[in-house]
């Protein structure tokens, strides 16, 4: 389904190998429901066993089987510090997978990053993965794999010029990458 989707698509699917490990797959940046569509046509293609994090709102009713059954996880936003122990677990008894993670939010509307793909990766010992959606060039799929060194600063450094010329399928909501715990340093 997966090869065929990416024939007919006018999106080129440009991307590194596949991680071998779990991995917080960043996809960003997210500023269109398409943009999921296309992150489940990457990980499909490359044969990764992906989660992904969703507002709990979206497994109500009859979408909450299909939801689940796509790789989602719900998040309570009131409690949404359960979710990095959830991964945590997940990742310690040996399961590999890559969670995305879409970090600017709910497509537009934010002034930063929400700095939870970084915790989780940081307490899991999970690398970080860069997906992405570029309009400007029609191209989508992932970038590089990098391990997180906890100095915020310099890691959100060398993810911002990974993205700096990204733009997602709506460009004007794009969102810069950068976290609020960057700014509590300087």
């Amino acid at each position: 389904m997966a090869r065929a989707f990416w024939r007919v698509s006018p999106w080129t699917l440009s991307t590194a190998p596949a991680p071998d490990r779990p991995t917080v797959l960043v996809g960003a940046p997210h500023t269109s429901n398409w943009d999921f569509v296309l992150m489940l046509g990457i990980t499909w293609r490359l044969d990764m066993d992906v989660r992904w994090l969703g507002k709990d709102g979206l497994f109500a009713g009859w979408r909450g089987p299909l939801m689940r059954a796509l790789g989602g996880i719900p998040v309570d936003r009131s409690d949404a510090g359960r979710v990095v122990d959830e991964v945590v677990k997940r990742v310690r008894t040996g399961e590999v997978f890559g969670l995305v993670v879409t970090p600017d939010g709910t497509r537009g509307g934010h002034a930063r990053w929400k700095s939870g793909f970084y915790r989780i990766a940081r307490e899991a010992g999970m690398p970080v993965t860069l997906g992405y959606v570029d309009r400007t060039t029609m191209t989508t799929g992932l970038g590089p794999t990098i391990e997180l060194t906890g100095d915020v600063t310099a890691d959100m450094d060398r993810i911002r010029a990974f993205y700096a010329d990204k733009a997602g399928f709506r460009p004007e909501r794009r969102v810069e990458p950068r976290l609020r715990e960057e700014t509590r340093r300087a």
